[in-house]
């Protein structure tokens, strides 16, 4: 699914009105006719209005314009457009209350490479504010309701890119519990599946303490882990919404490659 599929951020269109323009062959914005859409006079002429200036913000790749637009559900449409410019981030804490609390890493993934920020070295607003900085899209594993809020209070940073939180879809594809369960159900590996979040408290504060720099290392290597593969989980859940929306009307192919195949 990519975003020219979308027609649900027009005024009057709801999922059945989409699905139905579907139906009718009218699967993108260019294909868009009033005069052959199952749509009254007045929808037609909203939906041609915003598609008429969606076009335009597409071709400047205004992400953020169809963040206002969108649905907060149907971010992941978001996915096939900007996957190659997509920004991936985790972080890892001292703890679950981000008042109380330090940030430790924050790893970011983007254009198929990584970066690890590390507190104390490197890890400040001014180099997150640098990573964020024009990123049309960002995606996280519960970042929303986690990430987001450490990251906001303990740096003075505001990320206001649209946010593709995997959580939310892997539900609606029935993927649910935390981020590596969901990783084995569906076949993705990763190099120590034996350590937790919790494991990442302790290895930070070996770090600290004792000034074990394997700790480190290990923590770095669990938070780039979780980073690199929601692309792989990104990839898996977007096609399954895909396969279960245009992909059911129609039979149009995902875009997507397959990282379990």
């Amino acid at each position: 699914m990519r975003i020219e599929n979308s027609f649900v951020p027009a005024e009057g269109i709801g999922e059945g009105r989409e699905r139905s323009l579907w139906e009718s062959g009218i699967l993108t914005w260019d294909e868009f006719d009033p005069a052959r859409a199952p749509l009254g006079p007045k929808t037609g002429a909203q939906v041609e209005s915003f598609v008429a200036e969606a076009l335009e913000r597409l071709d400047d790749g205004d992400a953020r314009y169809f963040g206002e637009r969108f649905p907060s559900g149907e971010i992941w449409r978001f996915y096939e457009n900007f996957r190659n410019e997509a920004l991936f981030f985790d972080i890892e804490t001292t703890g679950l209350d981000a008042a109380r609390e330090d940030v430790t890493t924050v790893s970011v993934t983007r254009g198929g490479d990584t970066t690890t920020l590390i507190r104390g070295a490197d890890l400040t607003g001014e180099t997150l504010r640098e990573q964020f900085r024009d990123a049309p899209l960002v995606v996280s594993f519960n970042g929303k309701q986690f990430d987001v809020p450490f990251l906001e209070d303990n740096f003075d940073v505001s990320i206001d890119a649209p946010h593709l939180d995997l959580m939310f879809p892997c539900r609606r594809v029935d993927l649910t519990g935390g981020l590596k369960s969901i990783e084995k159900e569906v076949g993705i590996d990763r190099d120590r599946p034996d350590l937790s979040g919790r494991d990442a408290v302790r290895l930070w504060y070996r770090y600290e303490r004792d000034g074990d720099d394997d700790a480190l290392d290990t923590l770095v290597s669990y938070n780039r882990d979780d980073t690199e593969n929601l692309q792989n989980l990104a990839d898996v859940v977007t096609r399954r919404l895909h396969d279960d929306s245009l992909g059911a009307v129609c039979g149009e192919p995902c875009g997507i490659p397959d990282p379990t195949a």
